[in-house]
């Protein structure tokens, strides 16, 4: 799925793109990574046409599941001078899903390197503000 969210970094727009959603057999736990080059992206299973040059790649991945159907929702993406707040949450499947290998659901966001800052933290949180996952940018 493609989508455009608009963040706010400091006090300008910035067009970050959802450039996928999906599932990948690496496992592991709830996790945000932020990815600056294919072998970063390499290491949990993905492949995307991200200009490391100009971009980077932030990668929700959460589960790990053994019944297919699973889907990442993401409600909001709010962003201020120190700190990334997104709320997220997955959505069962409505009928039970199958016996499946482990794997997790992800969602990558491609992001210009303008609004890359070294020490924001990026909080991953439910609607009702439990924790997910969280970083700091390195």
């Amino acid at each position: 799925m493609l989508a455009a969210l608009l963040l706010l970094a400091g006090c300008r727009e910035v067009r970050v793109k959802t450039y996928a959603q999906g599932t990948t057999t690496v496992t592991g736990a709830n996790q945000v990574e932020v990815v600056r080059d294919d072998a970063a992206l390499t290491k949990f299973g993905l492949k995307a046409p991200v200009r490391f040059r100009g971009e980077f790649g932030v990668i929700l991945l959460m589960g790990p599941h053994t019944r297919t159907g699973y889907h990442q929702i993401v409600e909001s993406i709010r962003a201020n001078d120190q700190r990334v707040r997104i709320v997220a949450f997955e959505e069962e499947p409505p009928d039970g899903g199958e016996d499946s290998p482990p794997y997790r659901t992800y969602t990558l966001w491609i992001v210009p390197n303008a609004v890359y800052r070294r020490g924001i933290h990026v909080d991953v949180v439910t609607p009702s503000s439990e924790p997910i996952a969280s970083t700091v940018l390195p």
